[in-house]
């Protein structure tokens, strides 16, 4: 983590309207900016539309949930533009900023008194046809995970998974998977579908990918945590015959097809959370599952 003093001319404010309070908290926090000299945008989350803002953003706004903190990162976090998580939703992993408490704590951001927690972030591109000349038909980045899994109910699908340290050339054959789909997840993420599959709790501000097979049918295929720095192919195999779907982060989905080659590797940007340390995350586990010393009790959902 690091403090800085940052420089603040313009904000946008990223508002989940399905949260109790999100518009007249929005309506609070855009009136404080304006006070302060800092123009300020906002956009809601609310339907399917695409943000269609400017770029020259110094602090991105999130009301809402970890869902609206996710949205968020996939927008700015390659900008560079660091994230303020208030939560609005019961205890979040990511979204560390309780309502009452955003004011103090964006002064503190402010005079550079307030942590910024940096967080792996994952890119992922995907390659079809496997000639000399492959066709790239998606690409984007996610802060928590992409899972790859059949696109029907109860459906196996195959996929080759190999990594590499070296780039594109010498990929080493990790393993070939049936199983109901894979997880592959950040440390941030780890608490999310990742741990509900059986997978590991990584500290957020590690790096490492997590590689986690959903339901497998071999029994042996358990999940693995890998160096970040490793490029992962996973591919489609070419005899799947049910529809297969990538997912990143729980807020995209992309069709794909036998002999699709997904690449997933670090990006080589962070997403900047302000105030969402170890120690948020580490309450929001106390929390949770009721560990010793864990002021309420556990069960309640991010």
């Amino acid at each position: 983590m690091k403090s800085t003093i940052p420089k603040v001319r313009r904000a946008i404010l990223f508002i989940n309207l399905q949260r109790k309070n999100a518009r007249k908290l929005a309506d609070e926090i855009r009136e404080e900016l304006a006070s302060l000299g800092i123009a300020s945008d906002t956009f809601s989350l609310k339907g399917k539309s695409a943000f269609n803002g400017k770029e020259g953003y110094d602090v991105a706004f999130s009301l809402g949930g970890d869902g609206t903190v996710l949205s968020a990162a996939m927008i700015m976090s390659p900008l560079g533009v660091p994230i303020f998580p208030v939560n609005l939703g019961t205890f979040g992993f990511i979204a560390g900023i309780q309502p009452a408490e955003w004011r103090d704590v964006f002064n503190r951001w402010l005079g550079g008194k307030a942590p910024v927690s940096r967080r792996l972030m994952l890119e992922m591109t995907v390659e079809r046809n496997s000639g000399e000349h492959p066709i790239e038909v998606f690409r984007g980045c996610c802060l928590n995970d992409i899972v790859i899994s059949a696109s029907g109910i109860a459906k196996i699908i195959s996929l080759r998974v190999s990594y590499s340290e070296t780039g594109l050339e010498g990929f080493m054959k990790l393993g070939s998977y049936r199983s109901d789909g894979l997880i592959v997840s950040t440390p941030t993420g780890s608490t999310a579908y990742s741990v509900a599959a059986g997978g590991p709790i990584v500290d957020p501000e590690l790096e490492a990918l997590i590689l986690n097979p959903i339901c497998a049918f071999t029994l042996s295929h358990r999940p693995i945590v890998l160096p970040a720095e490793e490029l992962l192919l996973v591919e489609v195999e070419e005899e799947q015959r049910s529809g297969v779907l990538l997912t990143v982060d729980g807020q995209v989905t992309e069709k794909l097809k036998p002999g699709d080659r997904i690449y997933l590797k670090k990006a080589n940007y962070p997403c900047q959370l302000i105030a969402s340390g170890r120690a948020n995350f580490y309450q929001a586990l106390k929390t949770k599952f009721s560990w010793p010393g864990s002021s309420e009790e556990g069960g309640r959902g991010a």
